[in-house]
């Protein structure tokens, strides 16, 4: 399935970023909202501890983190320009798969943007990826979106607080999966 990409206004929306980490028996999901791109501090802060949804299979990492986001999803009160940030990618090939971020946004049934903010590459061409250089690291962050222009993502992601390659919140949340 191709993903269609809309623009959608970004004013008056909560910015919502997921993380989840695995332990032996449970899987924690953390999410960050925060009111502007730029904060250098979260609004509130949502915690989730679930068994592991599923074994992890590879190339399907969509399977065992979504149904963890969209758990501690229903616990939040989303406002229809809100946008939802995920630690992966939204899509990874030219030719359509999707990535986690695709997958929750197909789940959302297309009600809010999704951006894929990635730290390592994917091995596939995608005209709807971008790399995103922060401080003095020579090694990219990988932007992908859907409901927003990537190109807008990717000014977003660059406005982010913080200095280095990983913007502070996003180094925060990923903190914050790892707490016991």
């Amino acid at each position: 399935m191709i993903l269609t990409k809309e623009v959608k206004t970004i004013d008056n929306c909560m910015i919502h970023a997921f993380d989840t980490y695995y332990y032996d028996t449970y899987a924690k999901t953390v999410c960050l909202s925060f009111e502007d791109w730029s904060a250098e501090k979260e609004s509130n802060i949502y915690i989730e501890n679930l068994d592991v949804p599923s074994e992890y299979e590879s190339g399907l990492f969509y399977k065992r983190e979504l149904p963890c986001i969209v758990s501690l999803l229903s616990q939040i009160q989303l406002r229809d320009q809100d946008i939802i940030l995920v630690d992966g990618y939204v899509t990874l090939t030219d030719q359509g798969k999707m990535g986690l971020g695709g997958y929750l946004f197909e789940s959302l049934k297309g009600a809010y943007t999704v951006v894929g903010v990635a730290k390592n590459g994917y091995a596939s061409d995608d005209a709807g990826r971008r790399e995103v250089y922060r401080g003095d690291s020579k090694k990219p962050l990988f932007v992908t979106a859907i409901g927003m222009d990537v190109d807008n993502a990717v000014s977003m992601i660059q406005s982010m607080h913080g200095e280095f390659r990983i913007p502070t919140l996003l180094k925060n949340l990923d903190q914050l999966t790892r707490v016991i």
